[in-house]
């Protein structure tokens, strides 16, 4: 496509309405190999979120009477808005919270799902075709593994906030793949593998915990797709088209760092409780200061961190755009760590207990068919 910023054959796109491309004989015979491991590897990982053999959406868990996540997860239980609840709505409050984060949560892996979709219809290599197809099969398990947690303990989710809605929407309809790539790959899912790692690590429903998990199993090879599309493509941008990537995703980041997690996007949980949003959120940042938000992100699992991580490993951060990201964290500190996103130890270790798992399910669908 004529807008798209292509260096290697394998990310290059037809128009999504251009079904003919997909039919030129050639092309089966141009299927690139550099998504093979990573398609593979999906055996390994499968998990069904509809069989309690994997996970059982019927562990209870007392809304009433525990928060979800410790109290100072919550920046309202941490301001001025505490002395306006009494110890039950403050439960009620925190875990009302926590139902919108993980509404936002569903929402961006329908986001997934739908990008993922949109990549198959576009995507003119059968290898990179095949692989945004596996991704979008698996996108769709988490979209139902959410969806039953969130029934189960709330029955339904809250709307999508404007800022996720805004960004979403611009990539699944972008025709660029960098966008796309940049867009989900590594921003969308670099704060989601923040917020998996944390939740995972703080949470106190065993469930809730469960589930985060094996959505980590899957999202790290998700994120390998995008790292093999930036040590394919970002070295050979021309300066032009690095600047217009890099300004993007700066642009990107600084909108969702400011509008992603605030009382603005996160109003409908407060009219029950009688709280003004507006007056809300200025409660929030009188308690939460600029220098509050820089102590945070120094944890390794901070989904800010995490998203600076990954943009600056795949080279798309430079000394242009470097101070939008050095305002809030050490990037001589990030750049010295390993490649590695958060969480890919408990990926790894959650990919063997599958392996016994599937090796079982196997064996007992054999003993079925005799």
């Amino acid at each position: 496509m004529a807008e798209d910023i292509t260096h290697d054959p394998i990310y290059n796109t037809v128009d999504r309405d251009d079904f003919g491309s997909m039919l030129e004989i050639e092309r089966y015979g141009e299927r690139t190999d550099a998504f093979d491991s990573i398609i593979s590897a999906t055996v390994d990982h499968f998990w069904d979120p509809t069989d309690t053999r994997y996970i059982d959406f019927s562990v209870p868990f007392n809304l009433k009477e525990e928060t979800l996540m410790p109290r100072d997860f919550s920046p309202e239980l941490n301001s001025a808005v505490v002395d306006k609840l009494d110890e039950g709505q403050q439960i009620e409050l925190a875990n009302q919270s926590m139902r919108w984060s993980l509404s936002s949560i569903l929402h961006g892996e329908q986001g997934a799902l739908s990008l993922s979709n949109s990549l198959v219809q576009i995507m003119r290599d059968p290898g990179a075709q095949e692989y945004a197809a596996n991704q979008a099969r698996e996108e769709a398990r988490h979209v139902t593994a959410f969806s039953n947690y969130i029934r189960a303990r709330w029955g339904t989710p809250l709307p999508v906030g404007g800022t996720l809605r805004s960004l979403m929407s611009e990539i699944v309809a972008s025709g660029e793949v960098y966008k796309k790539l940049i867009g989900m790959q590594m921003l969308i899912e670099g704060l989601a593998m923040g917020a998996f790692a944390t939740i995972q690590v703080k949470t106190q429903d065993p469930l809730l915990r469960r589930t985060v998990q094996l959505v980590m199993s899957d999202e790290a090879f998700h994120h390998k797709f995008g790292k093999i599309w930036a040590d394919r493509t970002v070295p050979e941008l021309t300066p032009e088209e690095h600047e217009k990537v890099e300004a993007w995703a700066a642009e990107c980041f600084h909108h969702l760092l400011f509008n992603l997690v605030n009382a603005e996007q996160k109003q409908a949980i407060y009219a029950p409780f009688g709280l003004d949003w507006q007056w809300v959120r200025g409660a929030i940042m009188e308690a939460f200061t600029d220098e509050d938000r820089r102590q945070t992100m120094t944890e390794s699992t901070n989904i800010f961190r995490v998203l600076i991580k990954t943009l600056l490993k795949a080279g798309i951060i430079t000394d242009r755009t470097r101070d939008v990201y050095a305002n809030w964290v050490d990037m001589d500190e990030l750049k010295a760590e390993d490649d590695e996103v958060v969480g890919s130890d408990l990926a790894e270790a959650t990919m063997d207990e599958l392996r016994e798992l599937n090796r079982a399910r196997a064996k007992r669908m054999l003993r079925g068919r005799n």
